[in-house]
């Protein structure tokens, strides 16, 4: 682009100096035959030119002539330079508002039919938080995330959806398993929780971190941690863990352990059929002060011919008026 409005300013530069030369020689010529012409019919000429009306009017007229000849160089110029796109540039640091939200899934075989329902209620908190930045880690043998944290709601509702039409298996490996079974067990609870608990970025900012976690807690194998020394884990870091038991008051030990990690962190056990879940947990999540978070700077390009703009409009004007006053 550089090259291109070099090459563009040279042209009209090219094109200034023609005009000039060419004008110059057609001046020079017609004033050489004007006075011939008057020479020849006009005796004692001199005399007439050492008049002071006519010194006036003829020092007038070489005035505007270099007027016409420097505002026809301007219009040109300034022309030239709109042709060749100014631009200006601008340092843009964004500032994103919010609060960090992970979602946190539990795909292991004992979920499966109350995963859906699980999802449903995430798309009912999707709706109720604005400007929060949602990520999404499914677990079963093995974690992994399925999108990091972003406040892209047309996408996190599209992976949404995705992972819960994975649940119909209708295809062979349903996106759910794909990467979620390499581990050695099911369901490792603990493991899942430590994942999402690492999930969160910009660990030195204070910032409202929440993970919203959805398991029965029916553990089979040797996890890496457990679910007590993960939920340690989550408090050291300021991650406070909302659980959402679908078999809340059914297994008492179960409902008894998830309760427990909640509480540790500063959060809270739900069940996943209760009425006021989706309320409640978005009260205590928008109860934190939402805090700045800077993102990358960006430096954004921008057209700005303005200027040039009015200067060609004006040097036009006064080029037409003048050549107007000299043709009188």
């Amino acid at each position: 682009m550089a090259l291109a409005n070099g090459w563009m300013l040279l042209v009209a530069a090219g094109i200034v100096v023609v005009a000039v030369a060419i004008g110059l020689v057609l001046g020079l010529r017609r004033t050489g035959r004007s006075d011939a012409h008057e020479q020849a019919r006009i005796a004692r000429a001199e005399r007439v030119r050492a008049l002071p009306a006519f010194r006036a009017a003829l020092t007038r007229r070489v005035v505007a002539l270099c007027g016409i000849l420097l505002l026809g160089v301007i219009a040109t110029a300034s022309a030239g330079v709109v042709a060749a796109r100014p631009m200006s540039s601008q340092t843009i640091q964004p500032v994103n508002t919010s609060r960090d939200i992970m979602l946190c899934l539990d795909v292991s075989g004992s979920m499966t039919e109350v995963d859906v329902e699980v999802l449903t209620v995430f798309e009912e908190l999707l709706k109720e938080f604005e400007g929060e930045r949602i990520g999404l880690t499914i677990f079963n043998s093995s974690p992994v995330q399925i999108f990091p944290l972003t406040d892209d709601y047309p996408f996190i509702r599209e992976h949404l959806q995705s992972i819960r039409e994975s649940f119909d298996f209708v295809e062979q490996t349903p996106e759910h398993w794909v990467g979620t079974m390499n581990g050695n067990g099911a369901s490792l609870i603990g493991d899942g929780l430590a994942a999402c608990a690492l999930a969160f970025d910009h660990p030195d900012d204070e910032r409202s971190r929440s993970i919203i976690f959805a398991t029965d807690n029916e553990i089979n194998g040797a996890s890496i941690v457990t679910l007590q020394e993960a939920a340690a884990y989550a408090k050291s870091v300021g991650v406070r863990v909302f659980s959402l038991n679908p078999v809340q008051g059914k297994d008492a030990d179960v409902s008894a352990e998830l309760t427990e990690a909640a509480e540790t962190t500063g959060g809270t056990a739900y069940g996943l059929r209760d009425t006021t879940t989706v309320e409640d947990i978005v009260a205590q999540v928008q109860e934190q002060e939402a805090t700045a978070l800077q993102g990358q700077a960006q430096v954004v390009w921008t057209d700005s011919p303005n200027l040039w703009i009015v200067v060609l409009m004006v040097a036009t004007l006064a080029f037409v008026v003048v050549l107007w006053r000299v043709r009188l």
